[in-house]
């Protein structure tokens, strides 16, 4: 009998709740009491008069609850958010809830967020009284770079006696692009007033030759030359403060980032592609405030996007523009393409940052071809991420006294695939290309390093 009474709530998105399951179970029961006494006793007559009574009642309850209960359209609601948001970071959402009828009612809140964000708290439970508002203050934490399209907002309404819950959608559309976290930068600006960058894992490199462009001033260390020190402001500060000059000839970085397959593992918990980005950004950032021009290039099976090297302090604003909704996909990468297009579009030397991995000798022998073909026309740069589990499988064999089973042959395939990937790098710079092994965690101090090593020696 209360079924066709369900079909027509559920047209308005409405459902019954346990409370009406448990108490229809009363009936039930006793239709199969009913069933098990003999018929035309006095108890079989009177308790199926009951039953009727019961069933009556019980579905007049439903029907009278289900008119009470608060439609869809009386609902409205706002999100306040901020458009952009830092990966791994949180930050404040701001939900309003306006009750526009006269009746009061239980609703339970939850907002329509991808599976790559995290919200805390992500539900609120509260009464909402007539011709009111609600407002729910969460956080949200964005774990995967990109844009995010909230779309709307999730009701679970209540009926007064609770039989009845709806399930309401408020259309209320937010855009979130989620970027890398710019942190790293704040802090190199802050160690690099202090003089305290090799604290991020930065070594101080002896220039080859002279630069005669005045950079900045900072406290003495003990390999400065004596020359630089400027009398006049150590006199002021009563503090030995030497004079940092750099290089007045603007060069350009290029980076191209592997999109492909082989970026698709993971350390420490963000993907190598975050790694590498990251990576290219901080030392962007570094090489535009030293007047060289930055440009990228990402790809997998084809062309995903070409940032022109430009200088300036600001362009790191189309760079993070151009890197922030890059994925890594399931494909093999098509090297040629993107040498090709790199060729086609970019004439002057330039430095040639080329961030990958190497797991196949397909792949190796595809980027040893034309990261050399690059030498003399280029200074090419090739960065291998490592995979940890590797290196971990023979460390673990050493470690052990008496290693022995699987832990043997792990250990001895781990063995074989870090020797061809020596063999590669070896072959890359035996053909004069630069090549780093690098691990993930260690990218963005040890590329910072190599980059000023080459400004230093003047290879470009």
């Amino acid at each position: 009998m209360a079924f066709p009474l369900w079909l027509l709530a559920r047209k308005s998105g409405v459902f019954p709740a346990k409370r009406m399951l448990y108490l229809f179970c009363i009936p039930a029961l006793m239709s199969l009491l009913l069933i098990s006494l003999p018929d035309g006793g006095a108890a079989r007559r009177l308790l199926f008069r009951a039953l009727l009574i019961i069933d009556v009642v019980f579905i007049v309850l439903a029907f009278v609850d289900l008119m009470r209960m608060v439609p869809p359209h009386v609902f409205s609601g706002t999100r306040r958010i901020q458009r952009i948001a830092s990966q791994g970071k949180r930050q404040k959402v701001e939900i309003e809830i306006f009750n526009h009828s006269n009746r009061s009612c239980v609703l339970a809140l939850r907002d329509d967020l991808p599976d790559s964000f995290i919200a805390e708290p992500n539900r609120i439970d509260s009464p909402i009284a007539g011709r009111s508002r609600l407002q729910f203050i969460y956080e949200l934490i964005g774990q995967r770079r990109g844009r995010a399209v909230l779309e709307c907002i999730h009701l679970l309404v209540a009926s007064p006696f609770r039989l009845w819950q709806g399930f309401y959608r408020l259309p209320v559309e937010s855009v979130v692009d989620v970027y890398p976290d710019m942190k790293q930068i704040a802090e190199y600006d802050l160690l690099a007033r202090t003089n305290r960058l090799n604290l991020m894992g930065l070594r101080r490199t002896r220039k080859i030759g002279q630069d005669n462009e005045f950079e900045r001033l900072r406290d003495y260390s003990q390999d400065d030359n004596y020359k630089h020190i400027d009398w006049r402001a150590t006199a002021r500060r009563h503090k030995l403060t030497v004079r940092d000059f750099q290089s007045n000839q603007s060069q350009r970085i290029l980076f191209m980032v592997d999109c492909g397959r082989m970026m698709t593992g993971t350390a420490g918990g963000i993907s190598l592609l975050d790694h590498s980005l990251n990576a290219m950004l901080m030392l962007s950032y570094i090489a535009l405030r030293q007047g060289d021009s930055v440009g990228m290039l990402s790809f997998s099976d084809r062309i995903h996007n070409f940032t022109p090297a430009k200088n300036g302090v600001k362009h790191i604003n189309r760079l993070l523009n151009a890197s922030y909704d890059q994925h890594a996909r399931y494909v093999e990468s098509r090297y040629d393409d993107a040498f090709l297009y790199l060729r086609s579009h970019c004439s002057k030397r330039s430095l040639v940052i080329l961030v990958t991995n190497v797991i196949d000798e397909i792949n190796s022998h595809q980027i040893q071809q034309y990261m050399t073909s690059l030498t003399g026309r280029h200074l090419p740069l090739g960065v291998f991420l490592r995979d940890r589990e590797i290196f971990s499988a023979v460390d673990e064999f050493e470690s052990r006294a008496k290693p022995g089973g699987k832990v043997t042959y792990e250990a001895a395939a781990a063995a074989d695939i870090l020797n061809w990937r020596r063999q590669v790098i070896r072959d890359l710079r035996h053909q004069g290309a630069l090549a780093m092994d690098l691990f993930p965690e260690d990218l963005t101090s040890e590329l910072i390093n190599q980059y000023l090593q080459i400004k230093a020696r003047h290879l470009l």
